[in-house]
């Protein structure tokens, strides 16, 4: 059996290889901080393998992870942390994110890691000692409301996913600082660095796809997922107010007429590329999931033993876009022919755009509460205005990545 060096070589050369580790400090990081000690239920390689690792369970949803690797390796990447900064980390875990954060800023910075749940924050206590990580404060608190008596901080980073950008957040925030969180935006979960650039307004260094479990406590939000009645399937509107669960389920029962489309997408276009594109520009966007033996499922996407779509509303109609026949759209319902018109423009002008992603993205956000006036719209001409969970104004806009 491998040794758990030999383990941990072979996980950070491949996220090398990858491309998930960019600098020599985040490699080193992962390197010299032991992932196996964080997680001494499991042999070396388990713990080492580039799997994320439930902790915590209610009624059989997964509430406490330890990252995918590849995940925590681009997100510190993103974050930036450096010798002498102040880091609160939101979602403790089993202490590893806080270890590694703490190796990046060194014995002359502070890692502050808070988690709603004392029986987590004990055992990320244990585990950091049992490491020899220091430098580190594992606070049970409710981590919607930051950590005020360890502000200000030069970074901050979410390892739960949020609905909203809390002004919590941004005004514990050092001037310069930057704000790292997985958040949801038209139904995509997406992994964005905040800089502060001024008060109140923040713009993204970096934006890229992510999952993680949802924030708990005072910054919990219900999901936008809604059963269709009648039918085993899941709709996920990217806006909740303008797909109606009941009309829809309706449509879906209609016979489906097929058209061409632009590009057939992927399973990873459903909330990323293209279905990031349709959900920004589109608030009738929606993602379609459910069992594999429907009648409908063998013409959608496989995902993780079931089946997904992405689609567009109109009236009493839908679209969507199928994986069989590839390229094909189906309309339903008597607005079906407008539904298919719209998703048939939208991928048309995904394609036209070079078939932009996640981190192709920019968000620029304001709080209002904290940006003492002004326009909260700062994206710029043609951006897509969002209010996110939490008040705050997204502007999001493309700019493609070269190569």
């Amino acid at each position: 059996m491998a040794t758990a060096e030999d383990a941990r070589s072979g996980l950070v050369a491949g996220l090398v290889r990858d491309g998930r580790v960019h600098s020599g400090r985040v490699r080193a990081a992962l390197e010299e901080v032991p992932r196996h000690l964080f997680l001494p239920g499991l042999e070396p390689p388990a713990a080492y393998a580039d799997e994320a690792v439930p902790l915590k369970f209610d009624d059989g949803v997964t509430v406490s992870s330890v990252s995918q690797p590849s995940m925590v390796a681009i997100m510190l990447e993103q974050l930036d942390a450096g010798p002498g900064h102040r880091v609160l980390e939101i979602g403790a875990g089993s202490g590893w994110n806080a270890g590694l954060l703490a190796h990046l800023v060194g014995p002359a910075g502070a890692v502050t890691t808070v988690d709603i749940d004392e029986d987590l924050v004990e055992g990320a206590r244990a585990n950091l000692a049992v490491a020899g990580a220091h430098g580190v404060a594992a606070v049970t608190a409710d981590g919607a409301a930051g950590y005020p008596p360890g502000a200000p901080y030069d970074r901050i980073e979410l390892t739960v996913g949020s609905t909203g950008v809390r002004p919590e957040w941004v005004a514990q925030l050092a001037p310069e600082g930057r704000l790292l969180l997985p958040l949801t935006v038209r139904g995509s979960q997406l992994s964005v660095a905040f800089r502060l650039t001024a008060p109140g307004r923040l713009s993204s260094a970096s934006v890229r796809s992510c999952a993680f479990v949802r924030l708990r406590g005072a910054g919990a939000t219900p999901g936008p997922d809604a059963a269709l009645a009648d039918s085993g399937w899941t709709v996920q509107p990217a806006d909740p107010g303008v797909v109606d669960p009941t009309v829809l389920a309706e449509a879906l029962r209609a016979p489906g007429a097929d058209r061409p489309a632009a590009s057939p997408g992927s399973v990873s276009d459903l909330w990323d590329g293209l279905g990031l594109w349709c959900a920004l520009a589109d608030p009738a966007t929606l993602r379609l999931i459910g069992r594999p033996d429907d009648g409908l499922a063998p013409a959608l996407f496989p995902l993780a033993g079931g089946r997904a779509g992405l689609g567009v509303a109109a009236g009493t109609g839908c679209a969507l876009l199928l994986a069989e026949p590839g390229a094909t759209i189906r309309s339903f319902g008597s607005g079906g022919d407008v539904a298919a018109l719209r998703l048939a423009a939208l991928v048309e002008g995904w394609v036209a755009a070079g078939r932009p992603h996640a981190a192709d993205l920019r968000i620029d956000a304001v709080v209002p509460e904290l940006a003492g006036g002004g326009d909260p719209v700062i994206g710029g001409a043609g951006g897509q205005v969002v209010v996110d969970g939490a008040g705050t104004v997204l502007t999001a806009s493309w700019h493609p990545v070269a190569g």
